[in-house]
């Protein structure tokens, strides 16, 4: 489990294909990482495979890579990462499984006086579970699902802490984000889904 609070960001120094997936190497300031360990990169839980000196690798398989932009990735990439949720550790965010529901497209950026508002276009499922006020994760950032302004457009509000110190500062139109939607919403409409088929 995650909490959607960015703790580090990450630069791709290698992306390969392999026998086993896409093979991501990430620079990042982690220390004491382990073999086995879950690390979210943009929003996706992923397994770390092998350390380096201020490295570590994970791999992305056929599933994931076909809910992903992980094909998409090379050299140089900034990407947004949260090590796993301890039994301890606050949870700033909101629960986030790392479990990504599916791409996004930005369709719209305005920058305000103290904010940047993002409206993004966003999967059918995961616009039917995003609610005014809601949480839904982008890239792996917790965030409020600010307004609904058309029929699958959830809009966001960054503030200029989250501007700073995750990569949907440099987020513009086209810029394609992981979406997670909010795990409560999902839950409901599963469960309420055979009761709704029944009525009709």
């Amino acid at each position: 489990m995650f909490t959607g609070i960015v703790t580090a960001i990450g630069t791709v120094r290698r992306a390969r294909r392999t026998a086993r997936g896409l093979a991501l190497t990430i620079a990042s300031p982690y220390r004491g990482l382990r073999i086995g360990e879950s690390i979210a990169v943009d929003g996706a839980c992923l397994t770390v495979v092998k350390t380096g000196k201020g490295t570590f690798t994970v791999e992305a398989v056929t599933m994931t890579r076909t809910r992903t932009t992980f094909a998409d990735f090379a050299p140089g990439r900034p990407v947004n990462l949260e090590r796993s949720l301890r039994a301890s550790d606050r949870l700033g965010g909101h629960l986030v499984s790392g479990h990504v529901d599916g791409v996004g497209t930005v369709v719209r950026r305005v920058a305000l006086e103290d904010s940047v508002l993002l409206d993004i276009r966003v999967p059918e499922d995961v616009a039917a579970v995003s609610v005014l006020h809601g949480s839904i994760a982008v890239d792996g950032v917790s965030l409020t699902v600010n307004a609904r302004p058309k029929r699958g457009i959830v809009q966001v509000s960054l503030i200029p802490y989250t501007l700073e110190v995750t990569t949907l500062g440099r987020a513009r139109v086209g810029t394609r984000v992981h979406l997670e939607a909010d795990q409560v919403g999902k839950i409901v409409r599963h469960v309420l889904a055979p009761y709704r088929a029944a009525r009709r």
